[in-house]
């Protein structure tokens, strides 16, 4: 992998990990469509990480103000969003750990997955904007209920072409979670599983050895790459969820899926 490929990754990493369209899929799509080689998950896993960066940048405020509550001595509305982040993660926790195996290998089954799963997050976008509009000027804080229903949302989401923030945003609006309340818990959300994910990696020094065959610079450059995108990506999407333009998205990853179904038939 040359730096330029490493760039064009990271930009289609960063700009689809926050905007509904799939940034596993597009991954496919763009090493499909340029001919790269990433050789397995690794490096995915490290753009992902920079994305996660990018998260933490935007929400920074919202992140120290969790951690003053967390660390206080008595109950609060901050421990408890804590609580259910973490039920949140329950399910990706559970994918993670017994069908890592099983995920790795729907990665490689090739552009028709993408597509098919591409139609499915269209289906979801329309479904929760014609519902969130319906419920206009309502809709309630993340509950106990919601953050589990999330979170299942998020592991099916490891389906490669199922958006994670489509789903997960999608999820919480159908249940008539308040707008800029399932944004920011479903960016919020991801944030530890994927951290998590890096640093197995490390530890397990698949991660060194999988990369010691890309350059250092072209790592950097996708590593940066997918953090100043996925920082423009994030608060983007956060103000589009706001106004309910999601329909704008599910036109989109027709088109995308449309595609990819065609391209694995012709």
């Amino acid at each position: 992998m040359n730096a330029i490929e490493a760039i064009i990754l990271g930009l289609v990493q960063g700009l689809t990990e926050f905007l509904p369209v799939s940034s596993s899929g597009h991954l496919t799509i763009a090493k499909e469509l340029f001919g790269i080689d990433t050789g397995n998950l690794s490096f995915e896993v490290m753009v992902h990480a920079a994305t996660v960066c990018s998260t933490i940048v935007a929400f920074r405020k919202e992140i120290l103000d969790l951690l003053k509550g967390l660390f206080s001595m008595s109950m609060n509305p901050q421990k408890e969003y804590v609580l259910k982040i973490v039920i949140s993660m329950v399910p990706i926790f559970i994918v993670g750990v017994f069908f890592k195996d099983e995920v790795e290998a729907v990665f490689g089954s090739g552009l028709m997955v993408v597509g098919c799963m591409l139609l499915l997050t269209a289906l979801l976008l329309t479904l929760s904007e014609w519902l969130s509009r319906r419920n206009a000027g309502q809709g309630h804080p993340v509950t106990v209920k919601d953050a589990i229903i999330i979170g299942i949302a998020q592991a099916i989401a490891v389906l490669p072409g199922l958006s994670r923030s489509g789903t997960t945003i999608s999820t919480g609006l159908m249940l008539g979670v308040k707008k800029a309340d399932v944004a920011q818990f479903s960016f919020l959300m991801v944030l530890v599983p994927i951290l998590g994910e890096a640093f197995l990696e490390l530890v397990g020094g698949e991660f060194s050895g999988a990369i010691s065959g890309i350059p250092t610079l072209s790592l950097v450059l996708g590593f940066v790459s997918a953090f100043l995108s996925g920082l423009f990506a994030c608060t983007l999407m956060i103000n589009i969820v706001k106004r309910a333009k999601l329909w704008l998205f599910a036109i989109y990853c027709v088109v995308a899926g449309v595609s990819c179904i065609v391209s694995t038939l012709l």
